[in-house]
């Protein structure tokens, strides 16, 4: 059956919307039907070459949909379905997955490499990060969907499966953020939305957003924030301002820059948490004197994909959404089409808007 994708022909291509012929879903396998997917900055680090995977490749990793067919053997969902698909998978039985860390399932990404579908002239693709979700229909493993609890809009849904897992995570699972604690958050973008949302549920007592854009200000006191600063080299210092001299008890850095992740450990008191959870280049190098790790006392921790076991935390982050605590609409700054991608990827790129969401 052939449904339209948005395809990265290569590293440093641009990204092609176009036709590609999906298989029918085979053993263990299942057919979705995608609602919505958020475009994540995730994706812009595969474009780029940040991150790698096996290209061509169909992209997308944040989204929820319905299932419209199930190969042999599944039986964790039927066709109807509503779903939220998992990008990273755990195998359960590597040793990560043994010390129940299933967010460093170091075969979580074997399913990159697999052929997903094919364009109109035979071309093998893959899916990027596992769902290929930038398409009106994709097929993945059962393990790459999981029931989406009831009372969550199906289209907002999407955004549960990175930006609110990570941000989520982030808060309670890495930085544990305590109530009455202050937190810095360093990036407004759908992740940063996302983690000062995480921090009210918390029950922080000052929650403090930072972003290189003032026009984020009204988008980061929506999610959560009682401050707002724009990014200047005096950012830590103005942080510990209004900390009583102290600097917050946990800050968040949601870009990953070397120069923000410095400015999030500086921001930090002594003996607090820094989390970093955006993913930055090998090249952006971070550096720390001897002294002043023993002096500060802080830790300096890193967060993938919020440290979440998505099977526990999605029901978690559902009732959340029922009863008003967390608003996923709040992180939406732009719905688009699926040809809007590349703008989107521009937008992320000036530092503009919270998240973008493919409504299909």
């Amino acid at each position: 059956m052939a449904v339209r994708a948005a395809v990265l022909p290569a590293v440093g291509s641009p990204l092609e919307v176009t036709g590609i012929e999906l298989p029918e879903p085979g053993p263990g396998r299942v057919r979705v039907r995608l609602a919505a997917a958020g475009v994540c900055h995730s994706d812009l680090s595969l474009t780029n070459g940040t991150l790698r995977v096996p290209v061509p490749a169909v992209l997308g990793h944040e989204g929820a949909g319905t299932v419209v067919a199930v190969g042999e053997g599944v039986t964790r969902v039927a066709p109807g379905d509503a779903v939220v698909l998992n990008w990273a998978p755990s195998c359960g039985t590597c040793h990560a997955c043994s010390l129940g860390e299933v967010w460093l399932c170091v075969n979580a990404m074997n399913g990159a490499a697999d052929v997903h579908a094919r364009t109109a002239d035979g071309t093998e693709l893959h899916p990027g990060l596992n769902v290929a979700a930038f398409a009106e229909e994709t097929v993945v493993a059962a393990s790459c969907v999981l029931p989406l609890p009831d009372g969550v809009p199906l289209t907002d849904a999407a955004l549960l499966g990175c930006a609110v897992l990570t941000g989520y995570g982030a808060v309670h699972h890495a930085a544990k953020v305590r109530p009455g604690e202050t937190v810095a958050v360093f990036g407004a973008g759908g992740v940063g939305l996302a983690t000062l949302q995480a921090a009210r549920i918390a029950g922080a007592e000052r929650i403090i957003a930072v972003d290189v854009s003032p026009d984020k200000e009204e988008l980061a006191r929506r999610a959560g924030a009682t401050d707002f600063l724009t990014a200047t080299a005096d950012t830590p210092r103005e942080i510990r301002a209004l900390t009583g001299k102290q600097g917050v008890d946990a800050a968040v850095e949601c870009v990953g820059r070397a120069v923000t992740i410095r400015a999030a450990w500086e921001s930090t008191r002594r003996g607090g948490r820094t989390t970093v959870v955006g993913i930055g280049g090998k090249d952006e190098q971070v550096t720390f004197n001897a002294l002043e790790l023993f002096h500060w006392g802080r830790t300096l921790t890193g967060c993938v994909y919020g440290n979440a076991d998505p099977a526990r935390d999605l029901p978690v982050l559902a009732e959340h959404v029922r009863t008003g605590r967390l608003d996923l609409t709040a992180l939406v700054t732009d719905r688009i089409s699926l040809d809007d991608i590349p703008a989107a990827f521009e937008n992320m790129l000036a530092g503009k808007g919270g998240r973008a969401l493919v409504v299909f």
